[in-house]
């Protein structure tokens, strides 16, 4: 599956956290969060998530949502996974009204100190055409243009909607790591 470099569609939204950067594990919170939880984060468009793990060992979150009018099932890999920042990549199947393809989705988790004990999460998602997703687009004879521009609408729109809930699950998680003592 070749990645292409273009750019399908790119948006980042931030949300501030009344927790101390020290506290926060995005990693943590990322691999051990119920699929309940994932659902509360973006309800109805998430659908379902679970952890698992490629066949050499790498960690990985599946989601699946609604994205716009296509399902995506997300198979995310993750490349860097520390307390404050998780970039995960995922070659993802979309189901859509024509037929199913794939895109190549980078997430990013973010969390950057504020001082104060306030902590600032952003979630990142850039998506990327691949070679069958352009192969796609010729079958239905739409435009690369086209294409982006109604994913940059739908993908924005749902990151800035599942972003706060991120960053509160991740708070809570923090302070219920606290009062357990494992912080």
């Amino acid at each position: 599956m070749k990645i292409l470099e273009q750019i399908l569609s790119q948006s980042a939204y931030s949300h501030e956290i009344d927790v101390p950067f020290a506290e926060v594990d995005i990693a943590e919170w990322l691999f051990t969060l119920p699929e309940a939880e994932y659902l509360r984060c973006c309800a109805p468009d998430h659908i379902a998530a679970g952890i698992t793990t490629t066949d050499d060992g790498r960690r990985m979150s599946i989601n699946v949502e609604m994205i716009g009018t296509g399902l995506v099932v997300q198979h995310y890999v993750a490349e860097e996974a520390t307390p404050s920042y998780c970039r995960m990549n995922s070659i993802s199947d979309v189901f859509t009204p024509n037929g199913r393809t794939q895109v190549n989705v980078v997430w990013e988790l973010i969390a950057e100190e504020l001082g104060g004990g306030r902590t600032l999460y952003t979630n990142r998602v850039t998506a990327h055409p691949t070679d069958a997703f352009m192969a796609f687009l010729g079958e239905h004879g739409v435009a690369f243009e086209q294409a982006a521009a109604a994913r940059q609408e739908a993908g924005g729109d749902h990151n800035r909607r599942e972003t706060p809930f991120f960053a509160e699950s991740i708070a809570r998680r923090a302070l219920a790591r606290r009062v357990s003592g494992n912080a």
